[in-house]
C-alpha cells in the first residue's frame, strides 16, 4: 500500500511539473512589451457609391477587424497585456456626419470593454512620434505592431476616399520608416499589415529601416465580418 501511495504521489508530481512547464511556454508565444494596433479611416459613400466595387459599406470595416485581433491577443496574453490602439480620428468624424451616428463613442466602447489604451491621431507623423516616444522605450519595447486600413504598395493611407475620391491626404509612406528609432522594437517583435499590397514593396523598406520583418500581402485583402482579413487576389500570399 505504501509503495502504491508513493507511486501516486510521484505521478501527481510529474503531472504538476509538466503543467507548470507547459503554461509558461504558452504565454511565451506572445512577445513581452506593448502591442500597438494602428487603425486607419474608412471611405465615404459619396465617393464610393458609383464604383463597381465600392469600399467600406460598414463604418467599422477596420475597427471590427482590430477588435477581433484584440480579443485574440487578450486570450493569448491575458488581462495585463499592454495593448494600445492608434486610430485616425478625422476619418471617423467625417463618416459620422454621413451615417448620423456618434462613431467615436462606439470606438471608445471597445477601449472600455478590452481595457486597452486608445489614442486618436491626426497625421502620419503622430504614429512615428508614438512609436519613438509614446512610452519609455528603454523600459517598454514594442512587442507587436499591426495595421488595419487602406494601403498600397508604398504607404498606409489613413483617409483613402474620405476627403478625396480614390486618394489620400493623410498617410505613412515607406520612406518615413527611416524616422523610426530601430531600438523601439523587442527582439522578437511581431509586425503585420492587414491592408492590400504591403508585401509587394513596403515590407522591404520596413525591414531596412527598423530591423524587424513586416508581414504583408501580395495582392488584395478583404476585411470580413467574423474573421481577420483574407487574401483575395488569385496569386495572393503573405510574405515578410
Amino acid at each position: 500500500m505504501a509503495k502504491r501511495f508513493l507511486s501516486l504521489i510521484t505521478l501527481i508530481t510529474l503531472i504538476a511539473l509538466a503543467f507548470a512547464q507547459w503554461v509558461p511556454a504558452a504565454k511565451a508565444s506572445v512577445p513581452q512589451g506593448e502591442w500597438i494596433i494602428l487603425v486607419g479611416g474608412v471611405s465615404l459613400n459619396q465617393w464610393e457609391k458609383y464604383k463597381a466595387q465600392p469600399h467600406d459599406h460598414w463604418w467599422a470595416n477596420f475597427v471590427h477587424a482590430a477588435r477581433i485581433r484584440t480579443e485574440q491577443l487578450r486570450q493569448q496574453g491575458g488581462p495585463e497585456m499592454r495593448i494600445t490602439w492608434l486610430v485616425y480620428k478625422p476619418a471617423y468624424l467625417e463618416r459620422a456626419k454621413q451615417d448620423g451616428d456618434d462613431l467615436i463613442s462606439h470606438i471608445d466602447s471597445v477601449r472600455d470593454k478590452y481595457n486597452l489604451r486608445l489614442i486618436y491621431f491626426n497625421k502620419g507623423g503622430d504614429v512615428i512620434d508614438y512609436l519613438n516616444n509614446g512610452q519609455p522605450r528603454s523600459l517598454l519595447k514594442v512587442a507587436g505592431f499591426e495595421y488595419f486600413g487602406h494601403s498600397n504598395m508604398a504607404c498606409f493611407m489613413f483617409d483613402y476616399s474620405n476627403v478625396i475620391d480614390s486618394s489620400a491626404k493623410a498617410w505613412l509612406h515607406e520612406t518615413d520608416f527611416a524616422k523610426i528609432n530601430r531600438g523601439v522594437f523587442a527582439r522578437d517583435a511581431f509586425v503585420k499589415s492587414w491592408g492590400c499590397h504591403t508585401g509587394e514593396q513596403m515590407s522591404a523598406y520596413w525591414r531596412k529601416a527598423t530591423g524587424t520583418r513586416m508581414w504583408g500581402a501580395i495582392g488584395k485583402t478583404q476585411f470580413m465580418d467574423e474573421e481577420l482579413p483574407i487574401l483575395t487576389s488569385e496569386n495572393g500570399k503573405w510574405v515578410n
